[in-house]
């Protein structure tokens, strides 16, 4: 499914119950509360579904004390950032534009949506430590091989951490599985660190 600019400045609120399938995320929410049992094969056949959930757990994932520091030294801010968190994984969602894979076999077309390889980035940024990952958008023709694109990152830092290194860190490893899954030609990766997190 081909998103115009338009689609992507959609407040997260306005998306169609379609991005997910027809599911809603209280849905899948409840969904993962129950540890995905009973196996539900609607949910888990819809790719849409399957990158909310892996968003969600990954959300719940973060260290816990971190988010009861944050919580407790200023409330409203905590809600806020929360919100900004399910904000960006409900506009992540939307599959996007098509990205082209080669293959061998000209009869037969290959590609990946857009939200998969943002996913790729996304998880790519999780492993690298000492970051909380946030918005990420690629910028430039995706669907035309060959065409260099600029990769636009957001995230929270940890405290302690030296922001260089750690932005000069992400940007290896997110070439690195860009490189190893994609044909894309990454120009640029920007890195903005927009928070600060207490580990």
């Amino acid at each position: 499914m081909a998103m115009s600019d338009d689609d992507q400045t959609l407040p997260a609120d306005v998306l169609p119950d379609a991005d997910l399938d027809g599911h809603t995320f209280d849905e899948l929410a409840e969904y993962l509360d129950r540890g995905r049992t009973p196996r539900d094969p609607d949910i888990e056949s819809s790719a849409a579904c399957r990158l909310a959930l892996s968003n969600m757990q990954r959300l719940r994932e973060l260290s816990v004390d971190a988010m009861q520091r944050r919580a407790d030294a200023d409330p409203d801010r905590e809600n806020a950032w929360i919100d900004g968190l399910l904000t960006t994984i409900r506009a992540e969602i939307t599959s996007g534009r098509d990205v082209p894979v080669s293959h061998p076999d000209p009869r037969l077309r290959l590609v990946l949506t857009e939200a998969a390889v943002r996913n790729l980035i996304r998880r790519a940024g999780d492993s690298t430590g000492g970051i909380v990952m946030g918005r990420c958008t690629l910028t430039g023709d995706v669907s035309t091989p060959g065409t260099p694109i600029t990769v636009d990152l957001t995230a929270a830092i940890a405290y302690g951490q030296v922001a260089e290194q750690t932005a000069d860190r992400l940007r290896r490893r997110v070439v690195d599985v860009l490189t190893r899954h994609t044909e894309l030609v990454i120009e640029q990766i920007d890195v903005r660190f927009d928070d600060v997190y207490v580990p």
